[in-house]
C-alpha cells in the first residue's frame, strides 16, 4: 500500500498549488503562447516547489507522493494551460516510473536525484513507422564488446528539445518475440555522441510544449545503460510507465475540462441576448449541465483508479478506461464551450478556441482511444475465457 505524503502536508501543498496556478501560471499563459516557451523564472519556481519529483522517493530527493496524490496534483496543475503539466509529467509518469520499477540501484542513484531536482527527461517509444505496434519498431541496439551500439529515430517525443536524458525503447533482436521480449530499454544521455534532436514540430495546440525527433546514429552505450540490465524487459517497463502516463493524461484532461467549463459559465452569465444573460436559456443550461455531469464522472474514475493503483492492484484496464473517458470527455466539453461562446468562440481573442485545440491531443497520446478500446476488450475477453 502506497500511503504517500502525510495528508495534512499534502492538503497544504494543494492549497499552495491552487494559488500558484491562479495567481502565477494563468496570468503568464499569454506570454507562453507568444513565445512558445515557459519562462525560465517559472521553471525555476516549479523546481523550487518540487514539482519535478512528485512521486520520486524521498531518499532520492522527491516528495514521495502516492499515485492518488500525484493525480490530484496533476489535476490541479492542469487547470492552467497544458504546457505546465507536460514539462513535468514525462519525467514523473514515464521515465521516473520506469526507473523505479526496473532500474538498478546504481541507475536510480544516478538519475532519480537529478530528475527530482528538475533535469528534464523524455520517453522514446514512438517511431516514424511504429507507435502502438511494437513489432514494427526499427530502432536497434546491437552488442559491441561489453556495450551496445544504438541506431534509429524516435518521433513525436515530448520534451526532447530540453531533455538531458532519453529513455529509449529499442530492439535487441531482429526476431519479434512473444510479450514483446525483443524490446529493451536504454538510458541515453542526450549529449552522447551520435544523438541529435530534430527541430520542434509545429502543432495544432499546446503552445509552450515541444515535440521533436530523437535521432541516434551509431550511439555507443555501456552495458549498464540498459535499464535494469535485463534484456527483453523494455516493453514491460514501458507498459508499466504508460499506466501512470495514462492516469496523468486523464487527470490533466479532467482539470482542463473544468477550466473550460468555468470559462463558459462566466461567459454565459456576462453575455446577453434578447435582453438577458444567455445563462438563462435552457439549451445553454443543458450544455453546462452535461459538461458538469461528465467532469464529475471523470473525477470519480480518477479517485477509483488511483486508489486501486496505490493498493498495487493491476490497473492496466482501468487506467486505459479512465484515459479514454476523460480525454473524450474533455473534447466534448471544450466543443460545447466553443458553442456557448458562439461566434466569439471561434476567435483567437477568446480562450475558448484555444481550449478546443489544446484538448484534441489528449485523445491521441499515451495510447489513442481506438488502441485502448482494443486493449480493454482484449483483457475483458481474456478474463472471461479464464473464468470459464
Amino acid at each position: 500500500m502506497n500511503t504517500g505524503m502525510d495528508q495534512d502536508i499534502f492538503d497544504q501543498f494543494i492549497e499552495q498549488l491552487e494559488r500558484y496556478v491562479r495567481e502565477r501560471l494563468i496570468p503568464a499563459e499569454r506570454e507562453v503562447i507568444e513565445t512558445d516557451r515557459i519562462p525560465d523564472a517559472i521553471l525555476a519556481e516549479m523546481r523550487d516547489m518540487g514539482l519535478f519529483g512528485l512521486t520520486i522517493p524521498e531518499e532520492y530527493g522527491g516528495a514521495g507522493m502516492s499515485i492518488s496524490q500525484y493525480a490530484r496534483t496533476i489535476n490541479v496543475l492542469s487547470y492552467a494551460m497544458p504546457a505546465y503539466r507536460s514539462i513535468i509529467s514525462i519525467n514523473i509518469g514515464m521515465v521516473c516510473s520506469a526507473l523505479k520499477n526496473g532500474g538498478t540501484d546504481a541507475q536510480k542513484a544516478e538519475w532519480l536525484p537529478r530528475l527530482a531536482a528538475g533535469e528534464i527527461a523524455c520517453f522514446g517509444l514512438t517511431e516514424p513507422g511504429s507507435g502502438s505496434d511494437s513489432a514494427a519498431m526499427q530502432t536497434f541496439a546491437k552488442r559491441s564488446g561489453n556495450g551496445w551500439v544504438l541506431n534509429g529515430t524516435k518521433r513525436y517525443i515530448t520534451n526532447s528539445p530540453f531533455a538531458k536524458l532519453a529513455l529509449v525503447m529499442a530492439r535487441t533482436t531482429k526476431e519479434s518475440l512473444p510479450k514483446n521480449a525483443h524490446v529493451s530499454a536504454f538510458l541515453v544521455p542526450t549529449d552522447t555522441p551520435g544523438v541529435s534532436i530534430g527541430s520542434s514540430d509545429k502543432k495544432m495546440g499546446q503552445s509552450g510544449s515541444h515535440i521533436a525527433d530523437v535521432i541516434m546514429d551509431e550511439v555507443q552505450l555501456p552495458a549498464d545503460a540498459m535499464l535494469g540490465t535485463e534484456e527483453g524487459m523494455g516493453f514491460a517497463y514501458a507498459m508499466q510507465s504508460l499506466d501512470n502516463g495514462r492516469i496523468s493524461v486523464g487527470a490533466a484532461a479532467t482539470g482542463y475540462a473544468r477550466r473550460a467549463l468555468d470559462s463558459a459559465l462566466r461567459y454565459a452569465n456576462e453575455r446577453k441576448a434578447f435582453g438577458e444573460p444567455i445563462a438563462n436559456f435552457q439549451l445553454i443550461q443543458a450544455m453546462l449541465a452535461d459538461s458538469e455531469i461528465e467532469i464529475y464522472a471523470a473525477e470519480a474514475m480518477m479517485q477509483d483508479v488511483t486508489a486501486r493503483a496505490d493498493r498495487q492492484e493491476n490497473v492496466l484496464r482501468k487506467a486505459a478506461a479512465f484515459k479514454v473517458f476523460a480525454s473524450e470527455m474533455c473534447g466534448r466539453v471544450t466543443d460545447r464551450v466553443v458553442q456557448i461562446y458562439g461566434g466569439a468562440g471561434y476567435l483567437a481573442e477568446y480562450d475558448a478556441e484555444r481550449f478546443f485545440r489544446d484538448a484534441r491531443i489528449y485523445r491521441i497520446y499515451e495510447g489513442t482511444t481506438q488502441i485502448l478500446q482494443l486493449q480493454i476488450a482484449k483483457h475483458m475477453l481474456r478474463e472471461w475465457a479464464a473464468a470459464q
